[in-house]
């Protein structure tokens, strides 16, 4: 699903209404009963009592049409108008008229004066500024969403928190606990700066036309459930553990163990045919109890890697997980990276021991996965001023050392230097330790198993939320633990292959 500039939107928004020969109030109308439908969802007692602030552009409009919606059904509707200018917009001026005819309580706030108690509504709708923010909000409007923010009530922003800007960092917004959306996905709702001011956010279709949405070209995009299931391999029937794929798993050291562990039986689990632990000799005797169906190599060094020595050919490499910084591990990997041809991911201490060595950027295969916390992401690019900036300097680091960027976050972002894909599974549960040694094991498994680094980066970071997603229906996400995402994998599959 591509993610849009405001002003791709607004165009849309014109081609619609002129491709399908409809009036502007009709496209309005559509995006309020879909933004009602979702509101009734969450509040569907008729009895609560809601408090709505319209501004006077196309989003006060909306906000507008969501009221005489609302007090049809038979809700407890006041509505405030914001009038930080005298200029209405012709469709929020028609739907003033419409609430006045309609007999539903509305006020104007001009000053501070006029600025309503609060305290005898259950929940706020916002529909005071909408995508076409170009500047601060300042003024009366300001103040309006500073004293909403401080009421402590729940809010429901339509479309965009009003203050929220779509292409740079917001100092100041609503701060929303759902933000319902219309039907195009705005890079800003994702951001975790912004996290603070767009709440939970839901994607509501409004009937936007197609063609329009087709040409708007876009090198942002959310995944969506449809796209990962095209991108599936097929198991065929004649499959056994030679067809599928050989992954190598190479780290640990004494007391981290447990990483390789996690990481190998997640790879085995993604559905590669064969898997290999490449670990020192204080970790056989572990991985082998652990996790029988594993093959294990001892490396010369008892508590760490000394040497990367293995005579076997995986189809996939990935390197890092439990590995430490000790001197020897470090030359280890120097000496396996200037030999090393094989598809490759690189996770955890391997990380950490580029960014001391940024000149080892060079030796890595095209297209190998780097799989970043921000800390870690932080370590190899150097620090950034806001999400923005960030998304850029990996951008150009992606491109310059022909990369695939797995950066790990609540929304995780996928780029290779050109697309930005946004990945929208997960909860907080995944906040939990080995959980990213599991997504290192399940990417490798992909990559094994003959995917495009790229696509096998954007399957596995799915299938990795899609696990906590399902889980979370049994397991509380505070006692989620990174076993259960492996435990769950199958069912992510499953939950996949629903989808024609």
């Amino acid at each position: 699903m591509k993610i849009l500039t405001a002003e791709q939107i607004r165009r849309i928004d014109a081609e619609t209404i002129k491709r399908e020969g409809i009036p502007s109030l009709e496209l309005m109308k559509r995006a309020a009963t879909a933004f009602y439908n979702r509101f009734t969802e969450l509040y569907p007692d008729k009895h609560t009592p809601v408090l709505i602030f319209a501004g006077v552009g196309n989003n006060g409009g909306d906000g507008l049409v969501v009221a005489r919606l609302l007090n049809k059904s038979g809700y407890s509707v006041k509505v405030c108008i914001v009038e930080y200018s005298d200029h209405y917009t012709e469709d929020c001026a028609h739907n003033v008229r419409r609430i006045k005819a309609e007999n539903i309580a509305y006020a104007k706030i001009r000053e501070l004066k006029d600025i309503p108690d609060m305290s005898g509504f259950e929940v706020l709708i916002d529909g005071i500024f909408g995508t076409g923010l170009s500047r601060e909000v300042n003024g009366i409007a300001a103040a309006v969403i500073e004293r909403i923010n401080d009421s402590g009530k729940p809010v429901i922003s339509i479309d965009v928190p009003s203050g929220l800007f779509l292409d740079r960092k917001t100092p100041f917004a609503i701060q929303a606990m759902e933000t319902i959306t219309f039907q195009i996905p705005k890079l800003a709702l994702y951001m975790p700066e912004n996290q603070v001011y767009t709440g939970n956010v839901t994607i509501v279709p409004i009937g936007l036309n197609k063609d329009a949405i087709a040409v708007e070209e876009s090198d942002v995009c959310l995944t969506e459930k449809r796209k990962i299931r095209t991108l599936l391999k097929p198991l065929h029937k004649f499959a056994h553990k030679g067809t599928e794929g050989h992954a190598l798993i190479i780290g640990g050291s004494l007391g981290k163990v447990g990483a390789v562990c996690l990481a190998t039986k997640a790879a085995l689990k993604t559905g590669c045919g064969l898997i290999t632990a490449y670990l020192p000799k204080c970790g056989v005797q572990v991985i082998q109890t652990y996790f029988p169906e594993a093959m294990a190599i001892a490396d010369e060094g008892e508590t760490h890697l000394t040497a990367i020595d293995f005579d076997l050919h995986p189809n996939a490499i990935g390197i890092g997980v439990g590995l430490g910084v000790h001197e020897e591990s470090q030359q280890a990997l120097h000496a396996f990276l200037k030999q090393n041809s094989r598809l490759l991911v690189v996770d955890a201490d391997g990380l950490n021991i580029l960014a001391q060595h940024p000149d080892w950027l060079s030796l890595l295969p095209p297209k190998t996965i780097l799989t970043p916390h921000p800390k870690e992401l932080s370590r190899l690019i150097g620090a950034w001023s806001d999400d923005y900036d960030k998304i850029e300097k990996v951008r150009a680091f992606a491109r310059k050392h022909d990369l695939v960027v797995v950066l790990k976050g609540a929304y995780s972002l996928i780029m290779d230097g050109e697309m930005l894909y946004l990945n929208n599974t997960g909860t907080p549960a995944l906040a939990t330790a080995g959980s990213g040694d599991v997504l290192t094991g399940m990417i490798t498994s992909l990559l094994a198993q003959g995917y495009d680094p790229l696509h096998a980066a954007r399957v596995g970071v799915y299938l990795h939320g899609l696990t906590a997603e399902i889980a979370g229906q049994q397991i509380h996400p505070r006692a989620f633990i990174a076993n259960d995402i492996i435990d769950h994998i199958g069912k992510a599959y499953r939950e996949l292959e629903k989808i024609n």
